[in-house]
């Protein structure tokens, strides 16, 4: 099953989708008045600072490549952010926001059980890794040269997620279904676990290996490891 339609109960992961969300947390300053317009000319700017980065860096890329590449002249682009840090803020904000969202919305059936609600976090995180897969590379291979400020939002945003994770962690190890110690120390191990996906799914693709296998067989090796298999 396609990654979209899984995740499909759970929200929509699309270009179009996240243009959508940061339009409706920015739309104090953009400037574009009809929401379908602002929309799809959003998706095509994100869409072209996504590629550039991936080609030459953030911190290399001038608005005047970002207008071009995405098809706007510098008022079009100014009309959507004031500058190059406000559109890294909309980025990562989107990226933050999703895999929060998505890790909080685990069914009551899978919270009930540890084991099978950390194979849920695993898998969700996977998958919209791969939906989202330029926004995550984006934020994960530019981290170290974001303004101060972006890098603070990065690494609260890491820390949410971890947290979510060693809070089901804490719950196994108390009901005794994961024999571990330190619930946050573990939940930081599992995360460049979920990682390697992303920052190295050309490795895993040469291998055949999906991101529904790639999940599974993290899940599989995590829970082995915490002793719940």
């Amino acid at each position: 099953m396609p990654p979209e339609k899984r995740l499909a109960p759970y929200g929509d992961y699309s270009l179009e989708a996240a243009a959508g969300r940061i339009l409706a947390r920015h739309r104090d300053r953009i400037r574009t008045q009809k929401p379908h317009v602002a929309v799809a000319k959003l998706a095509r700017i994100i869409e072209a600072t996504l590629k550039l980065s991936n080609r030459q860096g953030f911190q290399a890329m001038s608005l005047r490549d970002l207008a071009e590449a995405a098809g706007l002249s510098m008022g079009g682009l100014y009309s959507y952010f004031d500058g190059k840090e406000t559109l890294l803020v909309m980025i990562l904000g989107e990226v933050s926001s999703a895999a929060e969202s998505l890790l909080a919305a685990a069914p009551d059936e899978v919270r009930d059980d540890p084991a099978v609600h950390l194979a849920w976090l695993i898998e969700m995180h996977v998958l919209l890794s791969e939906a989202m897969q330029p926004f995550f590379v984006f934020a994960y291979m530019e981290a170290k040269s974001f303004p101060a400020p972006a890098r603070k939002r990065a690494i609260a945003s890491e820390a949410a997620t971890e947290a979510i994770f060693a809070k089901v962690l804490a719950e196994g190890a108390a009901r005794g279904v994961f024999k571990i110690d330190d619930p946050d120390f573990a939940a930081a191990l599992i995360k460049p676990l979920i990682q390697d996906w992303y920052v190295k799914r050309p490795k895993h693709a040469r291998r055949g290996i999906s991101a529904e296998t790639y999940a599974r067989g993290v899940s599989d090796f995590v829970l082995r490891a915490l002793g719940a298999r």
